[in-house]
């Protein structure tokens, strides 16, 4: 009886890990919402992480998170860190800034290390501005794991629907 568990347990391991070896290398989650306002109305509430507690469902996480800035104060160079209980501990840095674009370098310390890429595009959209927020990165053999039992799309994809909604409720006021 022994063996034959110990045989399930290992084939259900290689099983997993052969889905996972099939899995991108990359992964990328993106979400988009119309804001009835100018890219330049909206823009200042994302290159200022100070403002992004307005908006931002991951400022809402942890209360206890514990929050730095440096850099700039706003835009390219600006700099925001954290740390927590609930929302671990990562970086964000400001990489690029135009008119369509604001690029974001996104590193995670815990729970698990990860570098991303987080960015906002704004095109037009009728009379306002759709705005898309992504992640995107490498997802090496440990994400691929991970992502075996867990959706990246349905991890992520909520938090920024609701983001994108508070983002617009601030951005129309």
């Amino acid at each position: 009886m022994l063996e034959t568990i110990i045989v399930i347990v290992v084939a259900v391991i290689a099983i997993v890990l052969g889905i996972a070896t099939l899995k991108p290398n990359a992964f990328r989650v993106q979400r988009s919402i119309d804001v009835n306002a100018p890219p330049e109305t909206i823009q200042p509430l994302i290159t200022d992480f100070r403002r992004w507690a307005a908006w931002s469902p991951y400022e809402r996480l942890d209360p206890e998170m514990a929050n730095a800035y440096s850099g700039a104060p706003a835009g390219i160079g600006a700099v925001y860190e954290w740390n927590g209980k609930k929302a671990g501990a990562g970086r964000m840095e400001i990489l690029d800034v135009t008119p369509a674009k604001v690029t974001i370098k996104l590193d995670f310390t815990k729970p698990m290390p990860a570098h991303n890429t987080a960015e906002f595009l704004f095109e037009p959209a009728g009379t306002g501005t759709a705005v898309t927020w992504a992640i995107f990165g490498p997802a090496p053999f440990m994400t691929k794991v991970f992502t075996t039992f867990v959706s990246m799309d349905k991890l992520v994809g909520k938090d920024f629907e609701t983001g994108l909604a508070s983002l617009k409720r601030l951005a129309e006021q």
